[in-house]
């Protein structure tokens, strides 16, 4: 969570009001969803997820390795492990005749990006490449997934929020983002709680928590990320913002 807790630092400052609304908007939905049917709900953020992982996390590289990219991180997990993620799958709430059809679309998809991507990384002898594939296609499903998480998006992706923001550290970073970040965990804790009522196993409610977070940072901050972007204003002090446009207005 620690990169997606700085979604509101990089909005400018009068944005921000309809930056909230629509994120609130959207976690509000994709929670109600997954109540409603989390059948469709586990697809929608797995694709939407693979299409943000491929964006993000190759942006400058070619139009294969990005969708190689995307296609791994939710996908390559079930290539050795098809029976576990097809339990989980199952207790997250798909229908039990469509888990083991959608485990092995993902198994074979997720099989030839990791190949491919392990050809990239040694190639290039690009280590956190190999690292993270490999945790995503040896350990199990869920282990699997949190450590090429890391590995290959959440590590990289706030060091360039920090980055951005300017912090110079990232106890820095995180001192900034902190009450946000306090914020999202304990939003986490009571959309998990709440869902419990329904799922005692408590992986409907871990995922439904997860993707309640983060479908607003995949599909609302990027739009306005592009916009301070554009702007050229992201990242500075309000003091600093306001100076800029001031000489740009002159």
């Amino acid at each position: 969570m620690a990169h997606g807790a700085s979604d509101l630092a990089i909005v400018e400052h009068r944005r921000r009001p309809a930056f909230l609304m629509l994120y609130v908007f959207a976690l509000f939905v994709c929670l109600m969803w997954w109540i409603v049917d989390p059948a469709i709900a586990l697809p929608a953020f797995l694709l939407a997820s693979a299409v943000h992982f491929g964006l993000e996390d190759a942006p400058a590289s070619r139009s294969f390795e990005r969708i190689a990219r995307g296609i791994s991180l939710v996908a390559t997990p079930a290539t050795l492990h098809a029976a576990s993620l097809t339990r989980i799958l199952d207790l997250a709430g798909v229908r039990e005749s469509g888990a083991p059809a959608m485990v092995s679309i993902l198994a074979v998809a997720g099989g030839v990006a990791a190949v491919c991507l392990v050809i990239i990384g040694a190639a290039r002898h690009d280590r956190r490449l190999l690292v993270g594939t490999t945790a995503l296609l040896i350990l199990p499903p869920l282990v699997g997934f949190s450590v090429g998480f890391l590995v290959l998006h959440a590590v990289p992706q706030t060091k360039e929020r920090r980055d951005r923001l300017r912090c110079v550290t990232t106890i820095a970073y995180l001192r900034a983002t902190g009450p946000i970040l306090v914020l999202a965990v304990l939003l986490v804790g009571i959309m998990g709680g709440v869902l419990l009522r329904w799922d005692p196993s408590g992986v409907r409610s871990l995922f439904a928590g997860v993707a309640a977070l983060a479908m607003p940072h995949l599909l609302v901050t990027p739009y306005f990320d592009r916009v301070a972007r554009r702007s050229g204003l992201m990242g500075l002090p309000r003091a600093h913002r306001d100076v800029m446009r001031a000489h740009v207005l002159e």
